[in-house]
């Protein structure tokens, strides 16, 4: 419990997921505290990186990473800036689970051929969150 949680999941990559987002983060924050609650806002567009510097991004997101216990990452919305994040995190041995919706998406094999993350494919939404839960119980 009182975990710091990075949550990852796609911003400019399109915000079909956003509401997802939103309950996956609202399941963890009951027990631990996430970082990135932003990106379960519903109201954060796509062109977020208009409104703050890319730089002011990549430096609060980097140092969100390297302050956290571990990463979760949703994936089936395809995004760069998520792949970066994964790639960093386990550039400085931060624990990384990925989630994806088995039935809407195919990760990269950049993902799956890699064998530090923890790859959690799930077919519903409350599949999706029995997930989370059993990683935050670890």
């Amino acid at each position: 419990m009182n975990k710091k949680i990075y949550f990852a999941g796609s911003i400019r990559g399109g915000r079909a997921d956003a509401e997802l987002y939103k309950k996956l983060i609202g399941r963890m924050s009951l027990t631990d505290k996430v970082l990135t609650e932003h990106v379960g806002d519903l109201s954060l567009s796509s062109l977020e990186g208009e409104v703050k510097r890319d730089t002011e991004i990549y430096e609060r997101d980097v140092s969100w990473i390297r302050e956290c216990d571990l990463l979760i990452a949703e994936c089936t919305i395809p995004s760069h800036g998520v792949g970066y994040e994964l790639a960093y995190a386990e550039s400085i041995n931060k624990p990384c689970f990925v989630l994806w919706n088995k039935e809407r998406a195919h990760l990269s094999a950049m993902i799956t051929g890699d064998k530090y993350y923890k790859l959690l494919p799930y077919s519903t939404e409350e599949e999706a969150m029995r997930i989370v839960d059993r990683i935050l119980s670890e």
